[in-house]
């Protein structure tokens, strides 16, 4: 299949390529959607605190599309585009959606779990650069770049693990919360539990053939253009896989709810370092390739963004006031077109 699509998509115009690129975003984000909606319900009906719901199933499911495009262009032997699409997604979850999530609503927050989870946010980001440091010789890091090896993404799975695990510890720690976590205003698929299974097998699948389709489009894209993979990865397909993100961001905020969505890509952004990156280098025996690109641009605009989120949560008192949504939304804005200019 993957050699058919990409012969295929070898003989299309750039036009059509770009309306495939599209499309298979489009149908990657709602499949997510899906999948992140009937899980839900599944836990809604199985009595899962919402809390342990945000912090674990959601931003699992809302990670899968970068899990699956990062995997599967890993085994294709395309790291680039698997480690950019991981940074890439940080950074626009952070800045591009968390910036239109508090403009749509200024959340409350719980200064008590938003500091818990953001530092672990941050600590993630440090260490996915530190795994991809050269560190037989670090004068080589601006010369020949770095590598995530194979170990090092089974680590990350095992703290993956780890993370679940405290986390759903934590929330059953907090008084009260088992008890408040689920109510009336919930909504849940109320069909059949077979047909809610039937909806994730479905999800899942489309997931995946979605991804099939993107990754040789964008290489043939990106060949066109003269653009590296680890560039494409870090924009175009960063913010097609983000999404899911940015609908769950998009609702809450409507619904008032918006402190949801920082929850979410909180966890969004520490699985894209354990899950996304960690299950990307685990599939390949060589590891993920980090370019100097990344070392230079990528990860520095990663790590600035996480940390000023960091200290816009530190600095702010019990709510995220929107001029702190216009400041994120400027940072993604200035990565994003800076990226351009550092391609090489």
């Amino acid at each position: 299949m993957d050699a058919f699509l990409t012969a295929t998509f070898q003989t299309l115009p750039l036009p059509v390529l770009l309306l495939v690129i599209i499309g298979s975003i489009l149908v990657l984000g709602k499949a997510a959607d899906v999948l992140v909606d009937e899980a839900v319900s599944l836990s809604t009906r199985w009595g899962v605190p919402k809390m342990i719901i945000g912090a674990t199933i959601v931003s699992l499911g809302t990670t899968l599309p970068e899990v699956s495009v990062s995997v599967l262009s890993a085994l294709e032997g395309n790291p680039g585009i698997a480690l950019g699409n991981a940074v890439g997604s940080i950074i626009c979850d952070t800045g591009l959606i968390l910036g239109i999530a508090i403009l749509i609503s200024p959340p409350d927050i719980d200064k008590r779990l938003v500091n818990r989870q953001g530092w672990i946010q941050v600590l993630s980001g440090f260490l996915l650069v530190f795994a991809a440091l050269p560190w037989a010789n670090l004068t080589s890091v601006f010369s020949t770049g770095g590598r995530i090896d194979q170990g090092t993404g089974f680590v990350f799975l095992l703290l993956l693990a780890v993370y679940i695990y405290l986390s759903i510890r934590w929330s059953r720690s907090k008084p009260g919360e088992l008890e408040a976590g689920i109510d009336d205003t919930t909504e849940y698929d109320s069909a059949p539990f077979w047909i809610v299974l039937l909806k994730l097998v479905a999800a899942i699948t489309f997931v995946i053939l979605s991804s099939k389709v993107l990754i040789p489009s964008v290489q043939e894209t990106a060949v066109r253009l003269s653009i590296p993979d680890s560039i494409i990865g870090a924009t175009l397909v960063a913010f097609g896989t983000s999404l899911p993100e940015l609908v769950t961001a998009i609702q809450a905020s409507r619904r008032g709810h918006s402190e949801l969505a920082v929850g979410n890509i909180i966890g969004a952004d520490i699985l894209n370092v354990l899950f996304v990156s960690g299950a990307a280098a685990a599939v390949t025996r060589n590891g993920l390739e980090a370019p100097v690109s990344f070392f230079t641009f990528y990860f520095p605009s990663m790590l600035i963004v996480l940390i000023l989120f960091r200290l816009g949560i530190v600095f702010s008192k019990d709510k995220i006031k929107r001029p702190f949504g216009v400041f994120l939304l400027f940072i993604y804005i200035l990565a994003t077109a800076a990226g351009f200019v550092f391609k090489g």
